[in-house]
């Protein structure tokens, strides 16, 4: 059976959920309530599938805008990656330099250079633009 799209009924459904730009913390909460509400019934139609692709546009528009994620920087990263693979500084040592260069760097106050992130690209094998 294929469905169809009922342009009706979706109506029906914007008047009752009336999605709008969200503005404040309050709709964007109202939202995502509304937006869960649609995503776990069980055989949603064309219509509510619609009304949730819009609310979930539109909590994302909020939340791009109002939460924004500080980009990390490039110690900032090192740090993630030494505790994500229980490696310890000294483990540093030969790949990136001396102990007193290791000690530089994860102190902040040297940075990191361009061979040395590439040896930290391939010590944690990610891009070492990510040390830059």
């Amino acid at each position: 059976m294929t469905r169809t799209f009922n342009p009706e009924s979706y109506g029906q459904l914007l008047a009752k959920y009336q999605p709008k730009i969200i503005t404040t913390e309050q709709e964007n909460e109202e939202a995502i309530a509304l937006a869960q509400d649609l995503e776990h019934r069980l055989n949603r139609t064309l219509e509510e599938e619609a009304i949730l692709e819009l609310l979930v546009t539109l909590i994302e528009k909020f939340e791009e805008t109002h939460y924004l994620i500080p980009e990390g920087t490039a110690l900032s990263m090192l740090f993630h990656l030494m505790e994500a693979q229980d490696i310890e500084p000294k483990a540093l040592v030969g790949v990136i330099g001396s102990w007193e260069t290791v000690l530089k760097i994860i102190n902040g106050e040297t940075n990191i250079s361009k061979s040395q992130a590439k040896a930290l690209g391939e010590l944690f094998k990610v891009d070492e633009a990510l040390f830059i």
